[in-house]
This record gives C-alpha cells, structure tokens and sequence, in this order.
C-alpha cells in the first residue's frame, strides 16, 4: 500500500501542490506546531464524525476506512447512509463547491462501489451553517479530469515543481512560511 495515495490528498494537492511534500514532512510532528485556527476549528468540529457518535442511525457508516484498488486511493468516509445510497463529506465552511471536494466525494464513492455499497447521491455538508449542497455524479468529462488529477499526483515531483499558488492561496497556506 506504499503507493496508495490519501483522499485528502486529493484536495491538498489542488490547493497547492507543495502541501503533500510539507504533510510528509511534519506528520511526524505535533499538529498544533503548524495547525491554525482553521484546521483546528475543522478537526473540533468533525470529531463525532471520526469517534463515530455523529449518527446513532443503525444505517450509518461513520469514518470507515475505505479503498480503491483501481485508483489505488485510501481514506475515510465521513457519512454513508446505507439505506438511501446518500455519501457526504463535512466541512467546517463552504463559500463555494471546489473541485477538490468534488474528487474527494468521487474517490470515496468509487471505494464504497468496489467494497458492495451502492452510492446514489453525493453531498458536501457545511457544518457552520448546516447546509448541504448535492453534487452531481462524475460524467464522463469529470471521470476525465478525477483520473488526470490522480495521474499528477502520482508523477509529483518536489525537486522539479515550481509554487504556482496565488498570493492568496499560499498566505491561506498552513506551511506558508516553508515556501
């Protein structure tokens, strides 16, 4: 499973590239070291999700690990109701739907397929002022753009990669002070 990438990288990875370098380079370290008040906000906010005491639902998967063996992808669900087919993925504070929660909903869902669970609809759930946005199941253009972005990832290289953030995105950036 060396080569098995992580769902959340997947996000990371379109924020800024360099952030899976820096994620390899602090996990042995204590997250409060470089974590800001976003990150902590969002781990507080999703812990019943990860303990599994968000739902008492008999129906409810909650932070399961799950795996692609085609995309060789690994991670955890946050919710799958497994009555109704309904995947969602939390987050503290939607603005708007990036593609990075798109593609971490699909690899998740592609994972709960290859375990036996049939998913029939995806949802980003914002958690500050709980509102849940359904997202559309990848299309052909989208499986595209989902399996290229698995593909950079996999071809990444630190030595040869050039930061190509925004200045707001790299201040918005937890390593920002690394670049």
């Amino acid at each position: 499973m060396d080569d098995y990438i992580p769902i959340s990288a997947l996000n990371d990875f379109l924020f800024c590239p360099h952030s899976l370098y820096y994620h390899a380079l602090y996990s042995n370290f204590n997250e409060m070291i470089y974590h800001q008040k976003p990150q902590v906000e969002g781990r507080l906010r999703h812990a019943t999700v990860d303990k599994g005491t968000y739902s008492t639902r008999k129906d409810c998967l909650q932070a399961i690990s799950v795996c692609s063996e085609k995309y060789r992808i690994v991670g955890k669900i946050d919710t799958f109701l497994v009555d109704s087919g309904v995947l969602v993925e939390r987050k503290t504070r939607v603005n708007r739907i990036y593609d990075g929660y798109r593609y971490q909903l699909y690899a998740q869902m592609f994972s709960l397929r290859e375990m036996g669970y049939v998913v029939k609809k995806l949802y980003i759930h914002s958690l500050v002022d709980n509102k849940r946005y359904q997202i559309d199941m990848p299309n052909g253009e989208e499986l595209v753009k989902f399996e290229e972005l698995i593909g950079r990832i996999r071809c990444f290289d630190i030595t040869n990669a050039v930061c190509t953030c925004s200045d707001t995105k790299r201040h918005q950036n937890i390593y920002q002070e690394l670049y």
